[in-house]
């Protein structure tokens, strides 16, 4: 991590963030069922519910030998993944069922194991609590030599609807097949602008590879991304009263991304596979005005783009340019406009022409991600523009943010800063 002090400790995060949680928000995140019913009705997809045990008659009366091939029996109220009964497939026998690690269970236990949830053996006070069976969701292909025998989740925290930070969750042998950090889950960091990986960690210790495989953690990109970063903006959206908010997503064959869960007082672990602290980022987007879904995920995008996602390879040669090039810039209408950008490999951020940008139509509201305040060169305080900007170079589609100044007295409409021509070389003779 670069900063000590971007880090957040759980004393902030309990003194300062969770209290944009209200009590009827904690309600809602600290139930499963009620989790689901809220998800449901605002049509935000979630892992099919097939049975609710609310006490021992519901348990009793219940057609046990009529369960799927597979699913999940779980506590409504369960803490720290605990109660969680994973039933891989049927046995041999009828009413036998094999779980993740092999073991058969039968209706009796599947029957004692539901009783022992009401009595809330597995809540955070062991408090009576309710027991319900659901889908299980199986691991995707793109997972399958990632994982022990579980499914992986992905948590994204979201704040002030805007994404700040994500990691994957990889189930191992220690954890049981079970996406949980504290009993041996591999927690990796995720590139909020690509949803590539990028660091690994177990038991807070850094790893690189996947246990007993020299597989490497980092460089897998997660799909449907762009999907898991709108659902998570939505889901605080219909939920206003979540305003701090981790969102567990698992991904269906059939279905894409749903929403495992929520919680309301996610852990901190998260910065160390990310190698960056949440503190700044809040910070940083704790006062911003949120106009939708699709504006929180291009700020996140904006803001929170990891440096690592450059370093993954591309396949070719790469392209070489001069220190100036001509640019095909996408206006609101989707149709090329050609103009002279200058490469200046000391600015960060790209920026473009106010008059030309509004030509453009690239000035319109939908379009400007945030306006953020500089100090002018005579010292007066200015307000300027960073909008979404799309262009090509050298035949390479770039879609990133700029800052929109006033370049009329300079040569070019255009300057391409350091962070848009990281895969390019630059000859200054050409």
């Amino acid at each position: 991590m670069k900063k000590w002090q971007d880090i957040l400790g759980i004393n902030a995060r309990n003194s300062h963030y969770l209290s944009y949680n209200t009590w009827r928000g904690r309600q809602i995140a600290d139930s499963k069922l009620k989790t689901k019913e809220v998800l449901s009705h605002y049509s935000l997809s979630c892992p099919e519910l097939l049975a609710i045990f609310k006490d021992r008659d519901d348990i009793h009366r219940f057609t046990w030998e009529n369960l799927p091939d597979n699913f999940v029996l779980k506590p409504s109220g369960g803490y720290g993944g605990e109660g969680i009964l994973v039933i891989r497939k049927k046995s041999r026998w009828a009413g036998e069922w094999e779980l993740m690690d092999g073991e058969i269970v039968d209706i009796a236990d599947l029957r004692f194991h539901a009783q022992e949830i009401l009595a809330g053996r597995f809540s955070l006070h062991n408090t009576p609590d309710i027991a319900f069976i659901e889908e299980r969701i199986k691991i995707i292909k793109v997972f399958r030599k990632y994982t022990h025998q579980g499914t992986p989740d992905i948590r994204v925290i979201v704040f002030n609807k805007v994404p700040v930070m994500a990691m994957l969750r990889l189930p191992t042998l220690e954890s049981g097949g079970k996406a949980n950090l504290h009993q041996g889950a591999i927690g990796v960091g995720i590139d909020l602008a690509t949803g590539v990986t990028t660091y690994g960690v177990r038991h807070n210790e850094l790893v690189k590879y996947v246990p007993g495989t020299r597989r490497k953690l980092n460089g897998l990109r997660i799909p449907y991304w762009d999907e898991i970063l709108l659902a998570a903006v939505r889901a605080q959206e219909r939920i206003p009263f979540l305003g701090f908010l981790g969102i567990d997503f698992v991904i269906s064959k059939n279905r894409g991304p749903l929403i495992l869960e929520l919680n309301a007082r996610p852990g901190l672990s998260i910065q160390i596979c990310n190698r960056a602290g949440l503190n700044k980022r809040l910070e940083r987007v704790e006062r911003l005005e949120v106009r939708s879904a699709e504006h929180g995920v291009k700020i996140t995008k904006a803001l929170f783009g990891a440096s690592f996602a450059d370093k993954v390879s591309t396949l070719g040669s790469p392209r070489v340019i001069g220190a100036y090039e001509r640019v095909q810039i996408l206006d609101s209408k989707g149709r090329k406009i050609s103009v002279l950008a200058k490469i200046d490999t000391g600015a960060d951020r790209s920026s473009l022409d106010r008059k030309l940008a509004d030509e453009l139509g690239l000035l319109r509201e939908d379009n400007i991600i945030f306006t953020r305040k500089y100090k002018s060169a005579i010292g007066k305080h200015q307000k300027r523009p960073v909008i979404s900007l799309t262009f090509y170079l050298a035949g390479k589609k770039i879609e990133t943010v700029a800052d929109v100044v006033d370049r009329s007295s300079l040569r070019t409409k255009m300057l391409i800063g350091a962070r848009d021509i990281k895969d390019f070389v630059i000859n200054p003779s050409r």
